[in-house]
């Protein structure tokens, strides 16, 4: 039965309110958005892209008041080898792969960048630079948003199967996973520390979206190198600071805390929401295969690295 416009905005507005309440989780969220998606067509089809960056955004400087500035610098430091390595072989295996399966260069290029450091921030910030087509744009950040999905609720599975600790599964979480919301919701299933953790190195890894830039525009002989910067992150450290300094804030902190992972939970439904079989369609296997290996590669290579480590 075809619903009027009307019925599906109430439907979509009830449906995302329900992923407000208490008991729901990232992953119920997920699924929840993904089944709207194959359903009816979503009603704020056009406003769904530009609602999940923003509030994805807010809800990460939220869970800044949350932690700890030397807990955070710890956990940077100790992610600084594992970034460098991850993304430099990401890219060098994603030309590789793009080359043996015949991908657009431009499209392979995004799907490679999505993987190695934020998924759809980077393909969003590189776009511009390298003049990509829609077609590149949309490809690559189907294929980026259907690994989170899978990552959502496959990460905590065999974090628990291997009894990673809570700090293992924090780093391979921000290395591993693509976007900065399916990290959050995966490492916030496995614990708080393990949330701490994966959210700091993962924004400090997104800061690398700056030279990659850069060394895009050379590639790509543009004369763009404009790009937008992570700005969140900053107020996402100025967050850390007060909840360290401001002696009030331990009162309130608690509080942003929870309304920030509603947000977070919100966030994953309306990205389940905009993955419709229409998208999945127009992905394509060969460029689907090249972020599926690039994703098991960074993700077996990360946890390997982790567990020997310690």
């Amino acid at each position: 039965m075809k619903l009027s416009e009307r019925k599906r905005k109430v439907i979509f507005i009830t449906a995302a309110l329900f992923c407000l309440l208490p008991f729901m989780s990232a992953p119920l969220a997920l699924l929840l958005g993904l089944a709207m998606a194959q359903l009816m067509k979503h009603p704020y089809q056009e406003l769904n892209h530009k609602a999940t960056n923003l509030l994805l955004k807010v809800s990460v400087v939220g869970l800044g008041f949350g932690m700890n500035v030397f807990a955070a610098m710890k956990a940077g430091k100790e992610g600084v080898l594992f970034t460098i390595a991850s993304i430099a072989g990401v890219l060098i295996l994603g030309y590789i792969l793009g080359k043996v399966f015949k991908i657009e260069r431009k499209t392979a290029y995004l799907i490679s960048a999505g993987t190695a450091i934020c998924g759809g921030s980077a393909i969003a910030a590189l776009s511009p630079v390298m003049k990509a087509e829609e077609k590149d744009i949309s490809v690559s950040l189907g294929i980026v948003f259907i690994l989170n999905s899978v990552a959502l609720f496959l990460f905590p599975m065999i974090g628990h199967a291997l009894d990673l600790t809570q700090s293992q599964f924090g780093m391979w979480c921000a290395i591993a996973i693509h976007d900065t919301s399916s990290v959050v919701g995966a490492a916030s299933k496995y614990g708080e520390e393990a949330l701490r953790i994966a959210t700091t190195v993962k924004l400090a890894r997104a800061l690398w979206i700056v030279p990659l830039a850069f060394g895009t525009a050379f590639l790509f002989k543009s004369d763009r190198c404009k790009v937008q910067l992570p700005y969140f992150i900053g107020l996402f450290i100025l967050a850390m600071l007060a909840n360290t300094y401001l002696p009030f804030m331990s009162v309130l902190s608690p509080y942003i805390v929870s309304i920030a992972k509603a947000g977070l939970t919100l966030t994953l439904f309306l990205i389940g929401s905009g993955l419709s079989f229409k998208v999945l369609r127009m992905v394509g296997m060969k460029p689907f295969l090249q972020g599926l290996i690039l994703w098991l590669a960074i993700s077996g290579a990360s946890l390997w690295a982790i567990m020997i480590l310690g």
